[in-house]
């Protein structure tokens, strides 16, 4: 078990320091030299670290230099949307190998989409699947957290319950599902703004699907509930938005029209918020634009008539952050999505004051700061925590 340990830590500080000497290791992990040489020769011969260089000294020859064996496993990770498939496959160093998209409307089985695409990957980055040693999807839905399956999606109808066991027999390794803003969470604790915060929430606005969510870290965990439906703020009742009964729905949903002439669920914060909701206010500024980044692009480049479109845009949002406050004070608020992309740290500022003028707990609010696809980059980083984990884990005989 102590190899196993030192060993587990070497790698981890290879991954995260680069390559290292000997002496270098040794120092890092309080380790002998004799005992820090009989590690990587235990690593080398399992093809987990090779010498990639030297690094000259005083007196004597070069010393060499160790990394991880980048292909020693590899990674999916898996955006799947209802209109749009997103994946790519990265090595075990987190580097991303190739990324591919599939149209997922080709078919009603999950399995047969997410098989389609991990095949796809595989063949264009050349890596044998046997190297392939876990895969994560993110899903916009409720993933509960006793089965780990997809419990209610509002968009991708086909997942449910048995999906991610049929997953794990057609791929023959660790898969796991999870929602897609938990997953920009993750990213956003790793690598983004959220860096130095145990505690925050990822709030998603105005997305290219249309959707409104919430991902809550507290004690550096996702918050996931009972039955996984933490963090579904966009049916919170919030001043300005109807409940279901207003719309005539005890207990159910409906698809209205907004007043921009498109289907939108017409009650909770998502009615004051989701992409369609948004383009709608613009409108009524004045504002038009294909998509929501458009709007908030022209908003910004409006003078006083976009500064109206912002400021009531900012109070909208700032009815859901205030409402989250007063309960979890998180302190920290990350806002993601389209809307809050285009807005920018203006559009945060805002938000912030409104929500101060609401409630006691006046948060700290940012902008994510997670180039390209935030879901994306969340479920390489999940997916390479359990690679790391099962090949790691596997050094000592």
């Amino acid at each position: 078990m102590l190899r196993q340990l030192n060993d587990r830590a070497a790698l981890e500080l290879l991954l995260s320091s680069g390559p290292l000497t000997r002496t270098q290791l040794g120092e890092a992990t309080g380790l002998s030299k004799v005992t820090a040489s009989q590690l990587l020769s235990r690593l080398e011969e399992r093809e987990l670290v090779h010498v990639v260089g030297t690094q000259a000294g005083g007196r004597g020859p070069n010393a060499a230099l160790y990394a991880v064996v980048p292909s020693s496993a590899y990674v999916a990770a898996l955006d799947v949307g209802p209109n749009q498939v997103t994946a790519a496959i990265a090595d075990i160093t987190g580097t991303i190998v190739t990324e591919v998209s599939i149209d997922p409307t080709d078919s009603d089985d999950p399995v047969a989409v997410v098989h389609t695409a991990v095949m796809k990957l595989v063949e264009s980055a050349g890596v044998p699947l046997r190297r392939l040693t876990a895969c994560v999807i993110g899903t916009p839905g409720v993933v509960d957290p006793r089965t780990g399956d997809v419990r209610f999606s509002f968009d991708l109808h086909s997942w449910h319950e048995g999906v991610l066991e049929s997953l794990r027999t057609d791929l023959k390794r660790s898969v796991t599902i999870e929602n897609d803003v938990n997953l920009a969470a993750l990213a956003e604790r790793t690598e983004g703004v959220a860096r130095d915060a145990t505690d925050f929430v990822l709030m998603w606005v105005g997305g290219g699907g249309g959707g409104v969510g919430m991902a809550i870290m507290l004690g550096d965990r996702i918050h996931r509930g009972r039955s996984g439906g933490a963090g579904e703020i966009g049916y919170l009742p919030v001043p300005g938005a109807p409940l279901p009964d207003d719309v005539g729905l005890p207990g159910g949903y409906q698809s209205l029209r907004s007043a921009y002439g498109k289907p939108s669920l017409a009650h909770g914060f998502q009615s004051l918020v989701g992409a369609r909701e948004i383009l709608a206010l613009g409108a009524g500024h004045g504002l038009d634009g294909e998509n929501v980044a458009g709007v908030l692009t022209a908003a910004r480049e409006a003078g006083p008539k976009g500064d109206a479109f912002l400021q009531e845009l900012a109070e909208r949002i700032a009815r859901g952050v205030a409402s989250v406050c007063v309960v979890l004070d998180p302190g920290l608020v990350v806002l993601g999505g389209e809307a809050p992309r285009a807005g920018g740290v203006d559009l945060a500022r805002r938000v912030a004051r409104a929500a101060g003028r609401i409630g006691p707990n006046e948060p700290e609010v940012s902008i994510s700061e997670i180039e390209g696809n935030p879901v994306l980059r969340g479920a390489v980083l999940a997916a390479l925590k359990k690679a790391r984990e099962e090949v790691f884990a596997s050094t000592v005989e």
